[in-house]
C-alpha cells in the first residue's frame, strides 16, 4: 500500500527518564493461559494490529508471522504466501491470563494466563507435616548475600523493582494481563500496545508493583505500528526506574535475561542468549480457538532470544548482564496446529523490540501522545527470487526523489540483505524519520545503490 508522507512533526522533548548509561501460526505473540474469572483476571484482548503503512508487504516473512506474547498470534511466512500478520490473542472473546508473544512455527503475542495454570500451580493444602528431623527453626536474621557482579542473580535483584504486572479490562468484561517497565519514579510505564489496547473506550487498567501495591493506570499514548504504549500509574511515587541500554551493541550469543509475569506469575526471571539480530517478525491477531490470523500487525526488526518467554511476558524487559534494558519482550513462536500441536508456550524462540527503537517511540508518546514513523513512499511485494519488488512509488515521495521506479527490486538496506518485503519494512521502520538509508536494488539485471532520505508519518 502507499504510504503518504505527512508534514514533519515537531521535535520530541527529552524523555523524562533520560538515556541509559541502560494459536497458532508460525510466529505469534505468546497466548495467555485461560483461567476461570474467580481464579485469575480475564486475559486482556490484544490491541488491534497496526495497519502496515507504505512499506508493508503483502507477503509474510520467511520466518513466519509473529504475534505479541500476550495476545497475538502469527502465521509462518513463505516467499509464495501473502504476508500474514500476528494477531492479538483472544480477540472477540473473553480471556483470562497474561499476554506474551509466541514465535516458533506459530508466533503469538504474549498473552493472558488461564485457569489451567492456576490449577497447576495451586498448593496442595492436604500435605502431611514434615518430620521434625527435616525442619529447622531459627530466630537469626539471614546474612546479607553478596551477589557476583554480572550474574543473573545480581541482574534479577536490580531489575525486578522496575518491572510491574498490568491487568486490563474492556467494557465487555474480557481482559488480559501483561508486563511493563518503569520509566519514572512517578509512574510512567512502557509496555506493548497489545497489552493495554483492550482498556480503551471505557475499559480500565491496573498496575501491580513488585511490592504488591496495586493502583489504577491510564494510557498516555499508544502506537500499534510498533506495538508499543506508555501508561501512567496513578498516585505513586518513589518507583525505581529501569536503566535503558543500547540494542545496537548486542551480539549473537550474548547472555540476556527476561523479566515479567508469564502465566500470571509475577516477578519471573528467565535467562538465555541473543539467538539472532534484525529478525523480521510480523505480528498477527489470533481470534478464537483456531487462532486464525485476522488482522495485519506490527512489523518488527526483532531481537531473537531463547530466554523463556510465555503469555504474560509481553511488555516486560529483556536485559543484559549489567541490568540494562535492551529489548521489550513482545512475541514468541509456538509449534501451532499446523504441526499437530495447539499448545502455545516457549519453545526457545522469543522476540523483543530493540530498545533503541522503543526509546524513540516512548519519548514521542510521552511528549505528544502519538508516534512518528519513517516512510519510504512505496508499496512492496515479495520478489520471486528474493528481495522486494516496488509495486508502486509515491510521486514526490522519498523513493521517487531518489530515482527508484516501479519494478525495481530492493535487495538490501544499509548493506543488510533483504530477502522479503517484510525484511525491507522492518529495516525501514527501525530507522528514524529523516534518516538517510542506503537502498541496494536491481533494475534490468543491473545492481545499484542509492541513498534515500526517509519521510515521516504519524501513527
Amino acid at each position: 500500500m502507499t504510504d503518504p508522507t505527512p508534514p514533519a512533526a515537531a521535535p520530541a522533548e527529552p524523555l523524562p527518564f533520560g538515556t541509559s548509561p541502560y494459536d497458532q501460526g508460525p510466529y505469534s505473540a505468546p497466548q495467555p493461559p485461560h483461567q476461570a474469572p474467580e481464579v485469575n483476571p480475564a486475559a486482556a484482548p490484544l490491541g488491534a494490529a497496526a495497519a502496515n503503512q507504505g512499506l508493508d508487504a503483502a507477503t509474510t516473512s520467511p520466518f513466519g508471522s509473529w504475534a505479541p506474547f500476550d495476545q497475538y498470534a502469527t502465521q509462518p511466512v513463505t516467499s509464495s504466501t501473502p504476508g500474514q500478520g500476528a494477531a492479538p490473542e483472544g480477540s472477540g472473546r473473553s480471556r483470562t491470563g497474561r499476554t506474551v508473544a509466541l514465535v516458533a512455527v506459530t508466533a503469538l503475542l504474549a498473552g493472558a494466563v488461564g485457569g489451567g495454570v492456576g490449577a497447576a500451580v495451586a498448593r496442595n493444602t492436604n500435605q502431611t507435616a514434615l518430620p521434625a528431623s527435616l525442619t529447622t527453626t531459627s530466630t537469626t536474621a539471614p546474612a546479607a548475600v553478596n551477589l557476583p557482579a554480572g550474574s543473573v542473580e545480581a541482574v534479577a535483584a536490580k531489575v525486578l523493582p522496575s518491572v510491574v504486572s498490568i491487568i486490563e479490562r474492556s467494557t465487555d468484561g474480557s481482559g488480559g494481563e501483561g508486563s511493563g517497565i518503569v520509566l519514572s519514579s512517578d509512574g510512567l510505564i512502557l509496555t506493548n500496545n497489545h497489552v493495554v489496547t483492550g482498556s480503551t473506550n471505557g475499559g480500565s487498567l491496573r498496575v501491580t508493583t513488585q511490592d504488591g501495591k496495586s493502583v489504577d493506570a491510564k494510557i498516555i499514548g499508544t502506537d500499534p505500528t510498533s506495538d508499543l504504549a506508555v501508561i501512567k500509574a496513578s498516585g505513586v511515587s518513589g518507583l525505581t526506574p529501569a536503566t535503558l541500554g543500547s540494542s545496537a551493541q548486542l551480539v549473537v550469543g550474548q547472555t540476556v535475561v527476561a523479566v515479567g509475569s508469564p502465566l500470571g506469575l509475577s516477578g519471573t526471571v528467565t535467562s538465555g542468549i541473543v539467538s539472532a539480530l534484525n529478525r523480521p517478525v510480523t505480528t498477527s491477531d489470533s481470534s478464537g480457538a483456531a487462532g486464525q490470523a485476522t488482522t495485519s500487525g506490527a512489523v518488527l526488526n526483532a531481537i531473537q532470544t531463547d530466554a523463556a518467554i510465555n503469555p504474560g511476558n509481553s511488555g516486560g524487559p529483556l536485559v543484559d548482564l549489567n541490568g540494562r534494558v535492551v529489548g521489550i519482550n513482545s512475541a514468541i513462536a509456538s509449534l501451532g496446529a499446523s504441526l499437530g500441536s495447539s499448545q502455545s508456550g516457549s519453545i526457545g524462540l522469543g522476540f523483543s523490540i530493540p530498545i533503541d527503537q522503543a526509546r524513540r517511540i516512548a519519548t514521542e508518546l510521552i511528549n505528544t501522545g502519538h508516534a512518528t514513523h519513517p516512510q519510504l513512499g512505496v508499496s512492496l511485494t515479495d520478489a520471486a527470487n528474493g528481495g522486494a519488488v516496488l509495486a508502486s512509488v509515491t510521486p514526490g515521495g522519498p523513493a521517487a526523489n531518489a530515482g527508484l521506479q516501479v519494478g525495481d527490486v530492493i535487495t538490501a538496506v544499509n548493506g543488510r540483505p533483504a530477502d522479503t518485503s517484510d525484511a525491507v519494512v522492518a529495516d525501514i521502520r527501525s530507522a528514524s524519520p529523516g534518516a538517510s538509508v542506503a537502498i541496494t536494488y536491481t533494475r534490468a539485471g543491473q545492481s545499484a545503490t542509492v541513498n534515500v532520505k526517509l519521510g515521516e508519518a504519524s501513527s
